[in-house]
């Protein structure tokens, strides 16, 4: 028994590769006639889609404040600091 697992670790690799070969040429090929490969082409480029989402949340975002202290925002603040 101890030379057959010998010679399964020994010659392995020389086995198993070509069979993992073959599996995954067919899954690569079902794969490939299951499912669609065309995506539909757009009317913008990437580029203006980019900036015309930009713009939108340009207009959506509101001014930003700034404090002079900590104490002037109201949030995050503790009880007795508030005072």
């Amino acid at each position: 028994m101890w030379p057959l697992w010998v010679a399964l670790r020994t010659y392995g690799p020389y086995i198993t590769f070509p069979i993992a070969a073959v599996v995954g040429a067919i899954g690569y090929n079902l794969e490939g006639w299951m499912t669609k490969r065309r995506t539909p082409p757009t009317n913008k480029s990437i580029q203006e889609q980019r900036v015309e989402r930009h713009l939108q949340n340009d207009d959506k975002t509101e001014q930003l404040q700034q404090y002079k202290t900590i104490f002037d925002k109201e949030s995050n603040i503790s009880p007795s600091l508030k005072s």
